[in-house]
């Protein structure tokens, strides 16, 4: 398959539909290139020119704009298919379409001039590292942030901040600290060299840091207000968080196909005996697809909800609050799940990078795991809430 097969991105046309068919198309392909991106530790520029071509960096361009819009479910589905090819172009993927998100939170004439293309790419870390001290028309920020995923092939890249005023942190109305993210250019920011990784190295996700730099007040803006933005897809507080849980599904069900195919043809040394007809494989095979069908169906049925709640304009009730966040929780931990228990099966060879995708996929799960919404510290966090009568949540985006 080469990338000109791919559908071409056209203005007004690539919809849901196709961007879904050219995902799948771009899959193989992607597997093909999994070790080079390991090897580069960032997407090379013609899987970063596939991917865009394809609309991977499009899902979240509003209709309004030409773009497709798509919906949570929508999203998850995409990035799933480009991450059975290859996680970390699935992690970039799911990270680099943030611009539609972002965009929803600025000014539209402002959001327009800074994403004048649908393809654009956005990167950055939300978190309030740095300090944006606030200063005649905008902030000057300092920081240093981590995990800047995506950010050598960015169009713009951000930072998330805690904003000071006159020396001391400024509170909005409210009392809480302003959290406020600042947004620039790729080249405004000094992109270090750190990403040497346990897995997901393909994903660029190094340091990244600023000193004095200057951001116009219009480029920055707040997950604790509303978008600005109308519609289903810009509601609800945790919006860059939903199509998160794509990476471990694919994950899972790549290394998985994987091993069955393999086991199918496989016999044990040296006795000849098919790993097909052995019980151990044949229940671990068996627990790992119930393991990771639970978990797509957890994934699938929470957003369904969420979404039919913001489509209407109502609240969510805290068990459903709480069953997005477990359900993507536990797809991080179920495709760990799934890579060991492939790994187990696979035996000796599993170790081998050359001899298939154990080794990568059991290190690109250890290391998705140690994102915050795939830590298992996240239970606790949302058990938290669920045992509060008054249904506080203990993390902002939850």
């Amino acid at each position: 398959m080469t990338i000109t097969e791919l559908v071409p991105p056209m203005k007004d046309a690539l919809d849901a539909a196709v961007i879904l068919e050219n995902a799948c198309a771009l899959r193989p392909w992607l597997t093909e290139q999994s070790a080079r991106i390991e090897a580069t530790r960032r997407l090379p520029d013609d899987v970063v020119e596939a991917l865009r071509t394809a609309g991977a960096f499009r899902l979240c361009m509003p209709k309004a704009w030409g773009g497709p819009e798509l919906t949570s479910m929508q999203q998850v589905e995409v990035i799933e298919e480009i991450s059975r090819g290859d996680a970390s172009a699935g992690w970039c993927t799911m990270i680099g379409c943030d611009s539609g998100l972002y965009s929803a939170w600025l000014a539209d004439d402002v959001a327009q001039a800074m994403y004048p293309r649908l393809d654009m790419v956005q990167a950055g870390w939300v978190y309030p590292i740095g300090t944006a001290d606030r200063v005649d028309g905008g902030y000057r920020v300092t920081g240093d942030w981590m995990f800047g995923s995506g950010c050598q092939h960015s169009d713009w890249l951000a930072g998330g901040c805690w904003v000071h005023e006159g020396g001391e942190m400024a509170k909005r109305p409210d009392g809480i600290p302003e959290w406020r993210i600042m947004i620039a250019q790729r080249d405004d920011w000094e992109i270090l060299d750190t990403w040497n990784t346990t897995g997901l190295r393909g994903t660029g996700s190094t340091d990244y840091r600023c000193r004095d730099l200057f951001v116009p007040e219009q480029r920055t803006f707040s997950f604790q207000d509303d978008a600005v933005r109308p519609g289903t897809l810009y509601r609800g507080r945790d919006a860059l968080l939903r199509k998160m849980s794509g990476i471990p599904l694919g994950l899972g069900r790549a290394v998985l196909d994987a091993a069955t195919e393999s086991l199918a043809t496989k016999s044990e040394r040296p006795l000849g005996k098919p790993y097909r007809t052995m019980p151990r494989v044949q229940s671990g095979i068996a627990e790992a697809e119930a393991i990771l069908g639970a978990a797509r169906s957890y994934v699938f049925s929470s957003l369904e909800t969420q979404w039919g709640r913001l489509d209407a304009g109502e609240p969510l009730t805290k068990k459903e609050r709480a069953d997005v966040w477990l359900s993507r929780t536990n797809a991080f931990q179920s495709a760990r799940s799934v890579a060991r228990i492939v790994f187990d099966l696979m035996g000796g060879g599993a170790v081998y990078a050359e001899r298939g995708p154990y080794d990568r996929a059991l290190r690109d799960a250890e290391t998705m795991c140690q994102h915050i919404v795939g830590q298992a510290k996240g239970f606790e966090m949302v058990g938290a809430m669920l045992f509060d009568p008054n249904g506080g949540a203990v993390h902002p985006l939850l």
